[in-house]
């Protein structure tokens, strides 16, 4: 037996992830016409679980539900962060308003002046209709730069270093030193997230779906983002108010293509942090 070459194995970087569909129970997310977002969430979570298991038996993976329930952003924080997940893939459905449309005008009447000088006039008003929006596409979202901070807050606060040596390096988490070094780490999780966020953009784009790129989301949604302390990912994999897409979204097609597209992102980005 080789020694030396077996001590030189590199231990992997990803042993664990965390695989989140979004809403549930109470909250059911978006709406389409005639399913939910966290009925389809969990349908694809389920799916990517099991692909993922069975292409990356050494990794641990870590669903947030299996079932339909509900859990608060803060709890799926909490079960991402206990964990140690070193990776977190959050799966959402996106939606859109319906689209206000003139379809034509009518003539509303009005007066002016008092006594003999009262007049009547008339203004051209739009009459307005609603009409399905045509948006659709998927999106992959990583938490905004200006929310770095807060991710370095959460890091700190879970000593995320990658061993006890760093942690003897900084023995005083509160101390100015830990927060440069969370940052750092912060700059690390952010940038890994970019790579994830295009290498599932792609993998989408390779089985024919529209996207809309890698964004930064610093509105609803991304305080899940920054709380988990680990790269971390919001996939929406299309729009519900989308007569295709919903369809899609719920076709035994559409849920084996989409979870293909994501395990071989993912999978794709495993091999890149470790090495392989």
């Amino acid at each position: 037996m080789n020694l030396f070459a077996q001590n030189n194995v590199k231990s992997p970087k990803i042993r664990t992830i965390i695989i989140d569909a979004g809403h549930g129970g109470s909250d059911v997310g978006a709406r389409g016409a005639y399913s939910t977002e966290a009925q389809i969430t969990l349908e694809l979570a389920l799916r990517l679980d099991t692909l993922l298991r069975k292409e990356m038996p050494d990794t641990r993976i870590v669903m947030t539900r299996t079932t339909d329930i509900y859990h608060h952003v803060r709890e799926k924080a909490n079960i991402a962060n206990n964990e140690k997940g070193d990776l977190f893939v959050c799966i959402h459905v996106n939606a859109a308003p319906p689209k206000k449309i003139v379809t034509g005008y009518k003539s509303v009447p009005y007066f002016k002046g008092k006594g003999s000088k009262r007049k009547k006039y008339y203004n051209k008003v739009p009459i307005y209709a609603t009409s399905p929006n045509p948006a659709h596409g998927t999106s992959t979202y990583i938490w905004a730069a200006d929310r770095s901070d807060e991710k370095a807050q959460g890091i700190i606060a879970d000593e995320r270093y990658e061993s006890s040596a760093e942690v003897m390096d900084v023995p005083d988490v509160n101390s100015p030193e830990a927060m440069i070094k969370a940052r750092l780490w912060s700059q690390k999780f952010f940038k890994n997230s970019v790579q994830l966020g295009t290498l599932i953009e792609n993998e989408f784009v390779n089985i024919g779906r529209k996207s809309l790129g890698v964004l930064q989301r610093n509105h609803m949604g991304i305080w899940v983002l920054q709380a988990t302390n680990m790269p971390a990912v919001l996939i929406e994999t299309g729009f519900i108010t989308d007569k295709e897409e919903e369809n899609y979204l719920n076709s035994e097609t559409g849920q084996i293509e989409m979870t293909r597209a994501m395990a071989n992102a993912i999978i794709k980005y495993k091999q890149a942090i470790d090495g392989k």
